[in-house]
C-alpha cells in the first residue's frame, strides 16, 4: 500500500493550522470525514484510538515527519490525510523538532501485516530529504500528489 494509492488531492491539507500534535490529528480526521473517508458519526471514536495510540509514544520521528496512526474496525480500507505545516507543529517529536509534514492514516483492525507496510513504505519515503522538501516547497495539492504519485513510481 503506496501513500499515492490511499491520498487524492482533497485529502492533502496544504496550510495546517494546527500548532500541537492533537490539533493536527483533529483537523487530518476533519478532512477524511469531510472528503467521505470516515463517517461523521465515528469522528470522536477514531480520533480517540488515534489520540491513545499517539499517548503512549509520538509518531514525531524525526526530519520535522509526523505519522499518527491507527487501527480501527470503523474503517473497510486504508485511509489516509496528509497535511503540510509552514510554521511546524508542536508535535513531541524524537529530535525535539516541529514537524511540517503530517501523513495521518488509519488501518481496518486486524490488518496487522497491512498497518506494518503502509507504516514502513510511508516512513521510507518521507525519510529522502530531496521528497520531503519537494512536498514543502509545492504550490498546491495537485502538485504534492503529482511529487508523491512519481516517487511511488521509482
Amino acid at each position: 500500500m503506496d501513500l499515492g494509492d490511499i491520498l487524492s488531492k482533497e485529502q492533502i491539507v496544504t496550510d495546517l493550522r494546527a500548532t500541537t500534535r492533537w490539533e493536527a490529528i483533529d483537523e487530518l480526521i476533519g478532512n477524511l470525514v469531510s472528503t467521505g473517508k470516515i463517517k461523521p458519526e465515528h469522528q470522536d471514536a477514531i480520533a480517540a484510538v488515534v489520540k491513545k495510540r499517539e499517548t503512549s509514544m509520538s509518531t514525531g520521528i524525526g526530519f520535522g515527519i509526523g505519522i499518527p496512526h491507527a487501527s480501527t474496525d470503523l474503517i473497510y480500507e486504508v485511509v489516509g490525510a496528509l497535511g503540510r505545516s509552514r510554521k511546524g507543529v508542536n508535535f513531541d517529536s524524537l529530535d525535539n523538532q516541529p514537524v511540517n509534514l503530517v501523513m495521518l492514516f488509519l488501518v481496518p483492525q486486524g490488518q496487522f501485516q497491512k498497518h506494518l507496510h503502509t507504516l514502513a513504505n510511508i516512513a521510507k519515503l518521507l525519510h529522502k530529504a530531496e521528497f520531503r522538501s519537494a512536498l514543502e516547497q509545492s504550490p498546491d495539492a495537485d502538485a504534492m500528489l503529482r511529487i508523491i504519485r512519481d516517487q511511488g513510481k521509482r
